[in-house]
């Protein structure tokens, strides 16, 4: 983990969800930006043609379901201590560890712990610190399900899913926890406040997202 100490300083990245809107952009542009991805994000590799720089996965259900599409993927992979039966060691494969103590906080050094926060997005965004990038954008985190009930309660879906890019993302048959936004919102907060507090930025320019914690942008300005 060391050696991404500061590898980005003072450059920028995308972080990027998987909600539906991600399917109203061309996301071609990122081809030559710093991404991480998130979860099944790799369902979108080939309409887009490009992969993301980093990927990051901390449920254990979706690991556990998706180790072999996790375990193909080549680029540096981050994954919950937690899940580490499910792939194993191997090249590009780091661990990182939530302290599971039920405090809010944000980790400037992942390789020691790293919080959860209710969504892999804060993962992400504590890595992005870590590698020292100046501004972090997002995109596709579309903070708004159309499935609906107890926050992390796990449900298996029946059909297509609804709330992110693509139908098969959470398809039928596959076992997912319900989401717990307004967790997530007290963990993003978080965030935005250990970038603002040494000039640098969390910005939002998901297309028609419903999350209202970061300054929003127009992705289309950002070229």
């Amino acid at each position: 983990m060391q050696k991404y100490k500061d590898r980005h300083k003072g450059q920028r990245c995308f972080i990027i969800g998987n909600g539906p809107s991600l399917r109203q952009m061309d996301l071609g542009p990122l081809n030559n930006e710093f991404t991480f991805g998130l979860n099944r994000i790799y369902l979108i590799f080939p309409k887009h043609g490009f992969s993301t720089t980093y990927f990051v996965s901390v449920n254990r259900l979706v690991i556990e379901q998706c180790s072999q599409e996790i375990l193909a993927l080549t680029m540096p992979r981050f994954i919950s201590w937690y899940a580490r039966d499910y792939l194993g060691f191997a090249p590009n494969l780091f661990y990182v560890r939530d302290p599971n103590d039920g405090t809010l906080g944000f980790s400037t050094d992942p390789g020691k712990r790293i919080w959860e926060g209710a969504t892999v997005t804060y993962v992400a965004m504590q890595l992005a610190f870590y590698m020292g990038f100046q501004q972090v954008i997002l995109i596709g985190v579309d903070h708004s399900f159309a499935t609906t009930g107890v926050p992390h309660k796990v449900v298996t879906s029946t059909g297509n899913d609804p709330d992110h890019f693509d139908p098969g993302y959470f398809g039928k048959n596959f076992r997912w926890q319900l989401p717990d936004l307004e967790a997530s919102e007290l963990f993003y907060r978080q965030a935005k406040q250990y970038f603002e507090d040494v000039g640098r930025e969390i910005v939002d320019a998901t297309v028609g997202g419903k999350l209202n914690v970061f300054r929003k942008v127009e992705f289309n300005t950002l070229y």
